[in-house]
């Protein structure tokens, strides 16, 4: 049994509002996609990370960060969704069915390496799989449906949680239910499997793993990275490999 990571990249995050997809952007010395890759790389018993960048992808071939070796690959094979790009790196992983496979976001630079190992020692003997999450603690408000949005209820937040990356699932019941599902409607693996008829199992994460989606995330994630201690500028790199 071997673990193996995908991390889809091949979106363009359109919401941030930059001259390049959103991975691509800096994050001091490293892009966010080579920040994400190195959180994935930081635990040794992953033995592979496959980055599944879009068929015409003009960035990731130029990053020091995705050059490949023995652990990392980089595919051009992207599709038009997540979850498309998803299925398309666990096909070219050819993994074992048994074996475990964490999907990561690209856009999650942040991920502490005390909250990825606690994932994995949560699941490796777990019957299902499951994913890194936060209970909600924010007080919920559904909208009405108008132009000028009012409160149409309070929604009752008890047992919700939010759902985080990685999420980690055996290699053939992943693929088994991306097969079966509507992969324009899949927003993450534990949805798919969920429509499997099984309960993925909710490990508690970290609110500093925070997705990035528009421009005001931008400073939070470099806040994030420099407390971690993972934030180089762009001159510090002899910093950074000894680290």
């Amino acid at each position: 049994m071997r673990l193996h990571a995908v991390i889809p990249a091949a979106g363009t995050g359109t919401r941030v509002g930059a001259n390049r997809p959103k991975q691509y952007l800096m994050l001091g010395a490293q892009t966010m996609l080579e920040h994400a890759v190195d959180a994935m790389l930081a635990d040794a018993r992953i033995d592979r990370v496959m980055v599944v960048l879009a068929p015409d992808d003009e960035y990731g071939a130029q990053l020091p960060g995705l050059r490949r070796t023995d652990r990392l690959d980089v595919v051009r094979i992207g599709g038009s969704s997540r979850a498309a790009s998803v299925r398309a790196g666990l096909r070219a992983l050819q993994a074992a069915p048994d074996d475990w496979v964490l999907v990561h976001d690209a856009a999650r630079p942040a991920l502490a390496a005390a909250e990825l190992a606690s994932l994995i020692d949560a699941l490796l003997s777990d019957d299902v799989g499951g994913l890194l999450a936060l209970p909600l603690a924010d007080t919920l408000k559904r909208a009405g449906t108008s132009d000028s949005p009012r409160v149409a209820t309070t929604i009752d937040r008890t047992g919700l949680w939010r759902a985080l990356t990685p999420q980690m699932f055996r290699a053939g019941l992943l693929g088994r239910a991306l097969d079966a599902a509507d992969l324009a409607t899949v927003t993450d693996e534990a949805s798919a499997v969920e429509r499997l008829g099984l309960s993925p199992r909710l490990v508690a994460g970290r609110a500093s793993n925070i997705k990035v989606t528009t421009a005001d995330d931008l400073p939070l994630a470099c806040a994030i990275l420099a407390a971690q201690g993972r934030l180089y500028a762009a001159d510090d790199t002899t910093r950074k490999e000894q680290a």
